[in-house]
């Protein structure tokens, strides 16, 4: 008789509920879409490949790989090099992602604007950094004009979007700027303002979760289907990653613990209400704590700050490590919410995480409800983070890639229609 061997999954009994009013039959259409998917994911992990080996690999049918190579090369998703050297038999030409297809992203702050251009490898062909306007008509003037600057500088390029990266919550139905504490630019219609002016579909997000899209697309987190990550900037952002889906929830605010009250007698917050965990945890707490200590030298920002503590500078270190330990107390609420195997950090405080990475794990081990605290880790560059999630923002919702991971565009066109029934 064969062994049988008790999984924690076995071992579970009964049926998950289903929602029928939710629930969506598996149609052909969706079945071609999900083996796109599976297949162009592939071709990027594994570029450059033949079409017999994305058959092997995927368990599609030799048939399949070649229709759907047929309809990512006529969509410029991929293109066709060198053929593969073989000692005998056909050489096979091998497939990649387009180098030629790029996307014009920028991530939006509070004091300035990055803008680039980027490939579907992640690669730059250019960035600049503007100052940002307050005012969003004007603001937006200057980020479209150096776009469209950008775009005239790469005329044998194909512009497939643009992506934008916003410090603020997106209802992915309205399609708006609907929650932005330190960005006086909510409901100002950003997407219909600079598509009337350039030709291309605009998509766009918060910080976090264009960040949690970076991950998933550059391959960083195969095999992950549990993991929040954080954004350190002037406020603290979440994306959420549960099951292998990114959540966004409803008027996508999913993860807003920046502005969950750690302490009521604390200071005021962008959003009106006083002692969130942002007025502790982020890069601007740091430095108001070192203005406290320093008042009378200029306020410094954050990398500035995080120079001064490398050099030894005291009152930056007391202000920094008093960051690093609120970060880490307040990790307390996402870990027993949501008990994520992995939490990713980016931000200001990352550029220096061997000194003050310690205590942030310090603070997430002793805060534990329950059992070991999960790993822990940084992204790279913050800006570059920012910037490629937003081109993984345009490549998930045009492409088709990672359905299973996000939040359905179908399900919000839909609200969006019930919404306008509604009127």
């Amino acid at each position: 008789m064969p062994k049988v061997v008790t999984t924690r999954r076995t071992r579970m009994k009964g049926i998950q509920r289903v929602d029928l009013a939710y629930a969506e039959l598996a149609s052909s259409e969706i079945a071609r879409d999900m083996n796109r998917d599976v297949v162009l994911e592939l071709i990027r992990k594994k570029q450059p490949i033949s079409r017999a080996d994305l058959s092997r690999m995927s368990g599609l049918q030799p048939s399949t790989i070649s229709a759907i190579a047929e309809q990512l090369l006529s969509e410029k998703w991929i293109c066709e090099g060198a053929a593969a050297v073989r000692p005998r038999g056909r050489r096979p030409t091998l497939l990649s992602l387009n180098s030629d297809m790029v996307i014009v992203v920028a991530d939006i702050r509070p004091n300035q604007v990055n803008i680039a251009v980027v490939d579907l490898n992640g690669r730059f062909l250019c960035r600049e950094s503007i100052p940002l306007v307050k005012a969003p008509e004007r603001g937006l003037e200057n980020v479209i004009a150096t776009m469209q600057r950008f775009i005239k500088e790469y005329p044998d390029k194909s512009f497939e979007g643009i992506g934008l990266s916003l410090p603020g919550r997106v209802d992915p139905v309205t399609e708006r700027l609907i929650l932005a504490p330190n960005l006086p630019w909510a409901l100002y219609d950003i997407k219909s303002a600079i598509e009337r002016k350039i030709p291309l579909k605009v998509e766009m997000d918060n910080a976090a979760n264009a960040c949690m899209l970076s991950e998933l697309w550059f391959g960083r987190m195969d095999g992950v289907r549990n993991a929040v990550l954080i954004t350190i900037s002037e406020g603290v952002g979440a994306a959420i990653l549960a099951n292998g889906q990114l959540l966004t929830g409803e008027l996508g605010l999913a993860g807003e613990f920046g502005h969950i009250c750690i302490d009521p007698t604390g200071p005021i917050c962008g959003c009106g209400r006083k002692g969130c965990w942002e007025m502790f945890a982020s890069s601007r707490a740091a430095i108001n704590w070192y203005a406290e200590l320093q008042p009378d030298t200029p306020r410094p920002a954050i990398m500035e700050l995080l120079n001064l503590a490398e050099d030894g500078d005291t009152s930056a270190l007391e202000a920094l490590n008093r960051q690093a330990m609120y970060l880490g107390q307040g990790l307390r609420m996402i870990t027993s919410a949501l008990s994520p195997e992995l939490i990713l950090f980016t931000g200001g405080l990352t550029s220096s995480w061997d000194r003050f990475g310690p205590i942030v794990e310090a603070e997430l081990a002793r805060n534990m409800l329950a059992g070991t605290p999960p790993k822990v880790s940084v992204t790279g560059d913050v800006e570059l983070a920012r910037l490629r999630g937003a081109a993984a923002l345009v490549l998930q919702r045009h492409s088709g890639f990672s359905r299973s991971k996000t939040t359905s565009r179908d399900t919000a066109a839909k609200r969006k229609a019930k919404l306008a029934g509604r009127v």
